[in-house]
């Protein structure tokens, strides 16, 4: 016997409540529809300083995405185009008019990294220092084009740039006016550009009212907020490739690393690391990468540079020098060294020979 089929009810409603409940009905459905789109991630990826900068948002609408990214595509043209050390642009010429013993004018940004550079190159002792892009372009690092094939330049060429000592702290600044007494100043903001840039985006995202997000800009980034009910989560990179592990953002961090594995020089024997020395004017050697966490882009790209630099005996009183309590150091046979804050911090994704380092000070 075939089961009774189900009673319908179908109620009686008369039209000023039945339009009534219809407005409801689509009230609810829209505000569903609006908390649904608020709670995926928006994301897009840009092009600047020859790497890909990937933003991620999170609790933004597809409206406010869209304009977001909008406008942070149009501000990163004018950071490369201003920013860039061998393309033509407002940086390019600073350094033709310090050859030519002129002064030049530059825009606030380019302002403010020079007066950081001043202020880190003076802190970690000249490990930092953006003025020796005379240096770099002699090595054949003013490129996007890695790995460069050939032998590296000579020992005269070298000492002569280093016996002119190029240093930030040459450029004196009234306004927006710069002027050098040293022509062998040449501003390279490939060791500060990317974090004062992520840092610029987060601030821009914050006026545009979004309180979620994470910046990447080729494995260096700052994140804000959250992912939804969880931390963004950032792994940390092992030289050569992959990770040692992962790091949760606590709220709002910079995380950046600095290697000699990307970028470099190759002649038949050799193999030379981008990041120079500003002292010797040849690759710095001893350490693989360094990751730095801190509140702050511009201060973590510019602290993993200096801390290369710094090598494997100094790198604890750089970090000193700069306040730093959150810095992982991985030396070239894979070894890493661990300030106790950054131990707490990494949770490693398999076993590694690890050396806790308290940060120091210079002396």
């Amino acid at each position: 016997m075939k089961p009774h089929a189900p009673t319908r009810i179908r109620p009686v409603i008369n039209k000023p409540l039945r339009s009534t409940l219809l407005l409801t009905f689509i009230l609810i459905c829209g505000a569903w529809l609006t908390a649904c789109e608020r709670n995926t991630e928006q994301s897009a990826e840009l092009f600047v300083f020859g790497t890909i900068v990937e933003i991620k948002l999170w609790g933004a609408s597809p409206a406010e995405a869209s304009n977001a990214f909008t406008e942070l595509q149009q501000m990163f043209q004018g950071m490369h185009r201003d920013w860039h050390a061998w393309e033509p642009g407002r940086l390019t010429e600073i350094n033709a008019a310090f050859r030519a013993g002129q002064p030049a004018t530059a825009d606030p940004d380019i302002v403010t990294m020079i007066r950081r550079s001043q202020s880190i190159e003076e802190r970690t002792g000249g490990r930092f220092n953006p003025a020796i892009g005379g240096l770099i372009e002699l090595w054949g690092f003013h490129t996007s084009d890695y790995p460069i094939v050939g032998p590296p330049p000579s020992q005269a060429q070298i000492s002569a740039i280093l016996e002119q000592q190029p240093s930030s702290r040459d450029i004196d600044i009234d306004g927006l006016q710069l002027t050098t007494d040293n022509p062998a100043v040449q501003l390279d903001f490939g060791g500060i550009a990317k974090g004062y840039a992520v840092d610029l985006t987060i601030r821009r995202l914050r006026s545009l009212g979004i309180t979620n997000a994470i910046v990447n800009a080729g494995g260096d980034l700052r994140a804000i907020g959250s992912h939804g009910k969880r931390p963004w989560r950032v792994a940390v990179k092992k030289p050569g490739g992959g990770s040692i592990g992962f790091v949760e953002v606590q709220g709002d961090e910079a995380i950046f690393t600095s290697g000699n594995y990307e970028r470099f020089r190759q002649d038949q024997t050799r193999r030379y690391p981008h990041i120079l020395d500003p002292a010797t004017g040849w690759p710095a050697k001893d350490i693989a990468s360094v990751t730095v966490i801190t509140d702050e882009g511009l201060l973590a790209d510019t602290a993993a540079t200096a801390l290369v630099v710094a090598g494997l005996q100094e790198w604890p009183a750089v970090a000193g020098a700069l306040d730093l309590d959150k810095v992982a150091v991985v030396d070239e046979s894979g070894t890493i060294y661990l300030t106790p804050a950054m131990e707490q911090r990494i949770q490693f994704s398999g076993e590694v020979k690890r050396v806790i380092t308290k940060a120091d000070r210079l002396h």
